[in-house]
């Protein structure tokens, strides 16, 4: 038993550093609040933890064992952590290419923008074209203002060609500009609690407590909603600067 207990032990201890490891690397460098939570990463992280940390070293548990000769151990925990290191891979770059990028202001919404949402020929071109606001590998999630482009036909194509399933302009960083500038048009979009509909009453109610503990008045019109896919959140803006006060879950 004791021979069983010291190879789990030490595979346990392996598979949680490097696991450690590669979630403390993202989440420091791109999954801060409030990406974690509008990219839905928990159910990703959660197959990681299961398979790397609980079911790896329990296998070895399984196989080990004294009497068992070396190189036929050797073997089946290489079998285990090659199943184990294909997981994390496949898992790290599925975070790799879900990392959030941006997170957007455009007309009358905020959205996040994942490293998947852009294409990569969108990419170059923001790149030769926008620079200052381009996105690298190493590149951490930027606020941005993502206007329409100031030409009227080229900004109805992109306004019909949405409609159809083809990017929109959050998606086109050639056209980003500096979070600032677009401060006065955000300010003429903000609206209270009670006025927005993309919440139900119950959230509302919940939002309305959080935004009391934390001294926020719900009745001013200092509110917008933050997309991610299919969650949201409530951003809440200080009325005189527009400075980003809070970010808040509905659940």
């Amino acid at each position: 038993m004791h021979f069983r207990l010291k190879a789990f032990g030490l595979h346990l201890l392996a598979s949680a550093s490097a696991l450690t490891l590669v979630l403390a690397v993202l989440y420091l460098g791109w999954y801060r609040w409030p990406g974690w939570y509008l990219t839905g990463v928990l159910h990703v992280a959660a197959i990681l933890v299961t398979v790397d940390v609980v079911l790896g070293p329990t296998l070895t548990l399984i196989v080990a064992n004294p009497r068992k000769a070396r190189r036929e151990f050797a073997r089946d925990v290489g079998i285990i952590v090659t199943v184990q290191l294909a997981a994390l891979l496949y898992g790290t770059t599925t975070l790799w290419l879900g990392r959030p990028l941006y997170y957007t202001f455009s007309v009358d919404r905020l959205e996040l923008v994942q490293a998947s949402d852009l294409k990569p020929a969108d990419i170059l071109t923001g790149r030769r074209e926008n620079p200052s606001l381009a996105s690298h590998w190493y590149s951490r999630p930027q606020w941005i203002w993502a206007p329409l482009p100031e030409n009227p036909d080229v900004a109805q194509r992109i306004v019909k060609g949405t409609l159809s399933g083809d990017p929109d302009v959050i998606q086109m960083p050639r056209y980003f500009r500096p979070w600032d500038q677009g401060l006065p048009q955000l300010r003429a979009k903000l609206e209270s609690l009670e006025a927005m509909k993309s919440f139900s009453r119950r959230e509302k109610q919940t939002l309305r407590q959080r935004m009391t503990q934390l001294g926020l008045a719900p009745d001013q019109p200092d509110t917008m909603v933050l997309w991610g896919g299919t969650r949201r959140l409530l951003a809440v803006f200080d009325p005189a600067t527009l400075r980003l006060r809070a970010i808040l879950r509905p659940d």
